[in-house]
């Protein structure tokens, strides 16, 4: 599958310009939120091709917006890719408990990003 359209969470600003650098460089069309709610909101209205998740945010974490992604029938097919600073073996196990396709660990390389549009 061809990804054109992807969507970044993270509360952020550094993260989330950093990944936008990278994922617009690859070509893709990106769009940005701040928290979990907005994801899903987004997730629904604009049908992104691949979901960049951070995990550490205030009020909805994003083990808590992969669920909600996951169990909407509108977004359940969009993966979603982790990228966060937990990066314990636990956390790679829950990540893909809670419906995650991969986690990406902090610090990351542009590679790293590009290569997740690959596996997607």
């Amino acid at each position: 599958m061809a990804i054109n359209k992807v969507l970044i969470c993270d509360d952020a600003a550094v993260d989330r310009t950093n990944l936008e650098n990278i994922l617009s460089a690859a070509g893709c069309t990106v769009i940005t939120t701040t928290n979990g709610k907005e994801a899903c909101e987004k997730a629904k209205s604009e049908k992104p091709d691949i979901i960049f998740l951070d995990i550490i945010m205030p009020e909805m974490d994003g083990y808590e917006t992969c669920r909600v992604l996951r169990d909407d029938p509108e977004t359940s097919q969009i993966p979603v890719v982790f990228v966060t600073s937990k990066n314990q073996k636990a956390d790679r196990v829950w990540a893909q408990m809670q419906g995650g396709a991969d986690l990406v660990p902090k610090p990351y390389s542009d590679e790293e990003i590009v290569e997740q549009l690959k596996k997607a």
